[in-house]
């Protein structure tokens, strides 16, 4: 046999014995695809407004000073904890009021985990908000852009931060549910015009920023409504427009201020006894904007009876039903501002000017 013949045998017969080995292995598993690496615009939107935006939202901690029985040192035992974000770098932190209410001691945790004693700097429980200051380092300290939630409409994207059950940085999304809505403060005031989302809100988001999708401010998230008391898409926040009003206040004079107006108010039943609805006048202050318009309280009477002051039902045409409603009038005006003021007197509908004086600081 030749050389070649040999060759080309020995040939054959490799490609049939590897022809028979492939027959028998199982055929290769194909290369699965890669995963998508791409985002969608609106998840990149939301990477980046929590990148943005997170390094500005801290962590409250709020503390009970008592007495150790053995040692009688004075002991900071942890009593709860809250949200809060960075308005200046002055150090000035907003958060709600309810968190730090009945707080003997208060500390804030910055994103980079450093923890700063804070002080509080103005309260305002009619608006269930609260300033704290601490002294960080300005390059700590970033703040927040200010939205304007008058321009927010029911559908647009809301982001939450905030540190839920404790667990910091925490970003949830949703959008505005309703505009327009009513909820009670700590000191039973009604705050209006709130913001209603559906971004998940849980204990511990309190105080904590609702942003929109350019990263700024439009709303400071307060409250939830859940029979469970976990989040349950109903969550409610105070609207930034109402946040830049009151803060200023609280750094200038460390509580809510309003134009005065002069009256103690009497109780509701009072106007409701007399077939009203408006808020009935317990007693006009002399020499307040009130008494100088004419407006008259409540006096007694030849047997010792309660009769009836002035009950106020509008303010500008505007029905003032309840003290809420008329406060909110107020708070809407400034000092100078002369208001018509409709009430009624002994059954009968009157009306007067006031001019609004400036608040006793």
């Amino acid at each position: 046999m030749s050389k070649t013949l040999v060759h080309i045998t020995a040939l054959l017969m490799g490609l049939i014995g590897a022809a028979s080995c492939s027959a028998d292995e199982p055929p290769a598993t194909p290369t699965p695809p890669s995963a998508p690496t791409f985002a969608t615009d609106d998840e990149r939107n939301t990477i980046e407004v929590f990148e943005f935006a997170s390094p500005s939202v801290v962590y409250v901690n709020r503390y009970q000073v008592v007495r150790d029985r053995r040692s009688l040192d004075l002991l900071s035992i942890p009593q709860g904890a809250g949200t809060g974000f960075v308005w200046s770098e002055a150090g000035y932190i907003v958060t709600n009021y309810h968190v730090v209410e009945g707080a003997q001691q208060l500390s804030i945790t910055l994103p980079d985990q450093s923890r700063w004693p804070a002080s509080v700097a103005g309260l305002a429980p009619d608006k269930d908000l609260a300033l704290l200051k601490v002294e960080a380092p300005k390059e700590k300290l970033q703040a927040l852009p200010m939205g304007d939630s008058g321009d927010l409409s029911v559908g647009r994207k809301v982001l939450a931060i905030g540190n839920p059950f404790g667990l910091d940085a925490t970003l949830t999304t949703g959008v505005v549910s309703a505009l327009g809505r009513e909820i009670e403060a700590p000191n039973q005031r009604k705050i209006h015009n709130v913001i209603q989302t559906d971004a998940a809100i849980n204990p511990g988001n309190s105080g904590g920023p609702l942003l929109n999708s350019a990263g700024e401010l439009i709303g400071v998230n307060t409250m939830i409504y859940s029979p469970s008391g976990a989040s349950a898409g109903i969550g409610f926040a105070i609207p930034v427009n109402i946040v830049k009003q009151i803060v200023p206040q609280l750094i200038e004079y460390g509580r809510l201020v309003r134009p005065e107006f002069g009256i103690e108010f009497a109780p509701s039943r009072w106007a409701r006894r007399a077939g009203v609805e408006g808020v009935a006048i317990l007693h006009a202050a002399p020499g307040k904007p009130a008494a100088k318009a004419g407006l008259r309280g409540a006096k007694r009477g030849a047997w010792g009876t309660v009769e009836l002051g002035d009950i106020v039902i509008a303010l500008n045409d505007t029905p003032t039903r309840n003290p809420d409603e008329f406060l909110a009038l107020i708070e809407s005006h400034k000092p100078g501002d002369t208001l018509e003021v409709h009430y009624v007197r002994d059954g009968t509908l009157r009306q007067t000017q006031v001019t609004l004086a400036p608040p006793e600081l």
